[in-house]
């Protein structure tokens, strides 16, 4: 038996789930979703063949105080963010730890605002409270 724990070692995924390298990285911390306040709205340009200016914010987590990129999927749906609202986000759905589709190293996407789903403000059945 402990043989064999000592040779798990020299596999690579062990070592980093054992020494908890990738949470340790994690702006998340290994959490499924974060609140954080919006800082700016930003543009930006995705990769080759594609051209387009994708609409991400940047946002800056109340846990840990790290500052991600995260993109606001749906069509004018950053009309319903302003700066300092609390955003609730998410992983997007690319590789474990890597960007998603075109666009370059933005790894997360907005899913709520001040507490309201983007979905429903989208919609129109609800609106953004005032904080």
């Amino acid at each position: 038996m402990a043989k064999r724990q000592k040779f798990r070692w020299s596999q690579s995924s062990y070592k980093r789930r054992m020494l908890r390298l990738d949470v340790k990285v994690d702006p998340l911390e290994g959490a499924p979703m974060a609140r954080g306040l919006v800082l700016e709205k930003v543009g930006i340009e995705s990769r080759q063949p594609n051209s387009a200016v994708r609409k991400c914010v940047r946002v800056q987590l109340i846990k840990n105080g790290k500052q991600v990129t995260a993109f606001v999927p749906g069509d004018g749906a950053l009309n319903f963010i302003d700066e300092h609202d609390e955003v609730l986000i998410e992983r997007i759905g690319g590789p474990q730890g890597k960007a998603y589709g075109d666009l370059p190293g933005v790894r997360f996407k907005v899913v709520s605002v001040n507490g309201v789903s983007l979905r429903a403000l989208m919609s129109g059945k609800k609106t953004k409270p005032l904080r």
